[in-house]
């Protein structure tokens, strides 16, 4: 596994104890139940929907949201200029995203580099500063998303947005400075072409690509980051470099929910293409079976983890660590979300003890933007911006 090495996960330790003043990980809480339908101290908000029309000029169809967005996407955009600022005191990285990021744009596919100049134009916000926002979820998304079958063969799929880490932490609020201004930004958002629904999605107002979504009545698809030494970071450089083989995360799923037909045409387009930055897609269908936790690094699929009801595997639940691994000890998510899942039991499992699971500690974090829950069969998408009051973990 790639990422910090065991002196920067002490640093980590020591972080936590004396700068957050929460409890040192694994730290874990008793099994949620009756949080849904949502409410309380976890729950800051349902999520207002939008329609993106896939039949407008790709510079326009951002437009209607981005102008009921700007303000809250230019707050989000003044902390990314405060942490740069903070790291390279005399502004010098955010002049080079606004001079240099730009010349990117062009290599970028179509529809995807004319959406993110219809963005920059209609927030009047830098182009580089967009571009930049929509690299960030290359690698720096970590999450838990889940596929379950019930006891009558119905597919659920939920799961837990957590972006932030590391990236500017509140000490008063006790706080990421970057989650919290990515709340106001969660949006659902309805896909059209003709005045029908395409796709589905939640998302990040000024973010093109997808890291939830729902092509109704045929498939779920979720993403997770996957840590590993050949990460996103080399795929962006080489990209830069001029090396275009790959293909960025957000565009493929974003691609793959507008154009693949059915689940198995989804996963073999997931399974099989090239990309930027390695990751995990949780992909589930619309029958029996068919739920998936595919690992992939850069330039192949190394796993394809299934639901097997023969093996009494009725759920495939994936945070950010290879399932045959052992989770780093300081984050393991997927320990207490088994429990909860296996406590609940098939024959109880339904978007509402999902949600419970979802909201149990640390599964539900500091990072934890929004909760989005997906009913395939009834085409149904719905999700909750999200607080962990304390005592909560940072991640």
């Amino acid at each position: 596994m790639g990422g910090p090495g065991c002196f920067s996960w002490l640093f980590v330790a020591v972080f936590i104890v004396v700068v957050t003043g929460q409890y040192v990980p694994p730290y874990t809480e008793d099994c949620r139940s009756g949080m849904y339908p949502p409410n309380g101290t976890t729950f800051k908000g349902e999520v207002a929907w939008y329609t993106i029309d896939l039949d407008l000029a790709p510079q326009k169809r951002w437009t209607q949201l981005i102008s009921e967005k700007k303000v809250e996407l230019g707050s989000m955009m003044q902390v990314i200029r405060d942490l740069a600022d903070a790291f390279v005191p005399s502004g010098k990285l955010i002049e080079l995203v606004d001079k240099d990021l730009p010349l990117v744009l062009d290599t970028l596919p179509s529809p995807f580099k004319e959406e993110i100049q219809g963005i920059a134009d209609a927030s009047g916000l830098p182009l580089g500063e967009v571009l930049l926002f929509n690299v960030f979820y290359e690698v720096f998304t970590v999450c838990t998303s889940l596929v379950a079958e019930d006891s009558t063969g119905k597919l659920y799929h939920g799961r837990n947005l957590d972006f932030g880490l590391f990236l500017g932490w509140d000490i008063k609020n006790k706080t990421w400075l970057v989650t919290e201004r990515l709340r106001p930004l969660v949006v659902n958002l309805d896909f059209q072409r003709n005045k029908k629904t395409v796709f589905k999605s939640t998302n990040f107002a000024g973010y093109v690509g997808m890291l939830t979504g729902i092509k109704p009545s045929l498939f779920t698809l979720t993403m997770n980051e996957r840590f590993s030494l050949d990460g996103g970071y080399i795929g962006i450089l080489e990209w830069i470099l001029g090396r275009r083989e790959g293909v960025w995360m957000g565009f493929l799923t974003r691609s793959v929910l507008e154009n693949a037909t059915s689940y198995s045409d989804a996963k073999n387009q997931l399974v099989k293409t090239k990309m930027l930055a390695p990751a995990y897609f949780i992909l589930g269908g619309n029958k029996s079976g068919e739920g998936c936790v595919i690992t992939r690094s850069r330039l192949t699929a190394l796993d394809i983890l299934e639901i097997d009801l023969k093996l009494d595997r009725w759920y495939v639940l994936e945070t950010n660590y290879d399932h045959w691994k052992e989770p780093l000890f300081l984050d393991d998510r997927r320990t207490p979300a088994k429990k909860c899942m296996n406590q609940t039991t098939q024959a109880k499992i339904s978007p509402a003890t999902i949600y419970d699971v979802l909201s149990t500690k640390p599964v539900l974090n500091k990072l934890t933007t929004y909760t989005t829950l997906m009913d395939v069969s009834q085409g149904k998408l719905e999700s909750y911006i999200r607080d962990c009051p304390d005592p909560c973990l940072p991640w």
